[in-house]
């Protein structure tokens, strides 16, 4: 059980605390809600150029990593299809530091053309090093706009293309910033060896000033149901060929999630799951399998993918993983097949649970699906899950005109 506290500023930014005097440390995690799906279909990979943009310093704090780094301090971020998020870690008796710095940012990133030059080619390396000239590195960039037709989610956090990226425009740029990086778009999360009137009045006295913007309303368009399957075969310089099948499911927020979820630890979650056990240590067509779901807010995916040994071939892959999936649809599962991933799962969840800055991520996401204390709930819906909803989840999504199918071929 996580315990916190929760207050909203006058300017819409919404705070949570968690106290945890076992630790000598303060977290300062900053969840804006905004990720790739807020772009525009021709000016992609702006979020991620702003993970970028927000570390290249503000109006009054030039340099953002040295007084940090001064307190004792280290700090990252992330972005996705959904989100952007920002954390930073310190001695809980210099938290005032991390409030400074990130309020700074928020109110006052600087817009400067060099700042600017210097991120864009930065992304514009990685997306190249990442993404175009590693082997594989292209496969979501080819699965994304194969299984979504509409919905933004045809398009990787990275970007379609590198020219939306060396393109933008300092105007294009500020106009985002100005959309989504406000206190009414983000949820602060403070979390360690800290007091709640603490956080308060530290969060009265640096955030409280910074206008707050306006709510974007989010109208994404409904991806429709998918009605046949979908294929895509190219060739590449890789050492073997790849297959991935992605199937439709459900978001985030939907009370199939954790059936669904589950269902793919029973696939192709480790060693002892159905498809390592039986392609790769009993047919040994495969060199590794796995399966998992991208986890999205809005309907995500359901993904199988592995790399095929020598001497077999996609079409000969594509059917064992058929021949797998049949048995679940047809049988359904075993309780104590069941039992055994429920464990797994909520071994993972506490343990992942034991870091202050994963409970103040999980919180900020949390309070960001709806409210903070689903935290505290989602052990209980793992543990909820029958085998006749695993049964139904696999009847339901892993049917063949609901699946979009990669064959990523080695070059002969």
């Amino acid at each position: 059980m996580i315990s916190f506290e929760r207050f909203t500023l006058n300017n819409g930014l919404k705070v949570i605390v968690h106290e945890d005097a076992s630790t000598p440390l303060a977290c300062i995690n900053i969840l804006y809600d905004v990720g790739a799906r807020d772009e525009h279909p021709n000016q992609t990979g702006f979020a991620h150029l702003f993970e970028h943009l927000m570390f290249g310093g503000s109006v009054n704090i030039p340099n953002y990593d040295t007084p940090l780094q001064e307190v004792g301090g280290e700090n990252n971020a992330f972005t996705n299809n959904d989100i952007t998020n920002y954390y930073l870690t310190l001695p809980a008796e210099n938290l005032e530091t991390g409030f400074w710095l990130e309020s700074d940012r928020m109110l006052s990133l600087a817009f400067s053309e060099k700042s600017l030059e210097v991120q864009r080619n930065v992304v514009i390396e990685e997306f190249k090093q990442r993404y175009l000239n590693q082997p594989y590195g292209d496969e979501w960039l080819l699965i994304r706009p194969l299984a979504y037709q509409v919905h933004p989610y045809q398009w990787a956090t990275i970007g379609k293309e590198i020219s939306h990226i060396s393109d933008a425009q300092m105007q294009d740029v500020r106009a985002f910033f100005n959309r989504f990086y406000n206190p009414s778009n983000a949820i602060l999360v403070v979390a360690g060896n800290i007091k709640t009137e603490q956080v308060k009045q530290l969060a009265e006295k640096w955030f409280k000033p910074i206008p707050s913007g306006t709510k974007q309303p989010r109208n994404l368009p409904t991806e429709p149901v998918q009605l046949a399957p979908r294929h895509l075969s190219v060739e590449r310089e890789v050492p073997s060929d790849a297959i991935h099948k992605v199937y439709h499911m459900v978001g985030r927020n939907h009370n199939d999630y954790y059936s669904q979820d589950l269902l793919s630890d029973i696939l192709g979650r480790g060693t002892s799951s159905r498809l390592y056990q039986s392609l790769v240590k009993g047919s040994e067509m495969f060199s590794e399998i796995n399966a998992f779901v991208t986890g999205n807010y809005d309907p995500g995916l359901f993904v199988v993918s592995g790399r095929i040994k020598e001497g077999y071939n996609c079409e000969q892959a594509d059917e064992a993983i058929q021949q797998e999936i049949s048995k679940i649809i047809e049988q359904g599962i075993p309780e104590s097949e069941l039992s055994k991933v429920k464990n797994k799962s909520e071994s993972s969840h506490v343990f992942g649970e034991m870091g202050v800055l994963n409970k103040a991520m999980n919180l900020a996401f949390a309070e960001l699906m709806g409210d903070a204390a689903l935290v505290n709930s989602e052990i209980d819906k793992i543990l909820a899950v029958t085998s006749e909803s695993i049964h139904l989840a696999a009847k339901t999504i892993l049917r063949q005109e609901n699946c979009s199918t990669l064959y990523y071929k080695k070059k002969p």
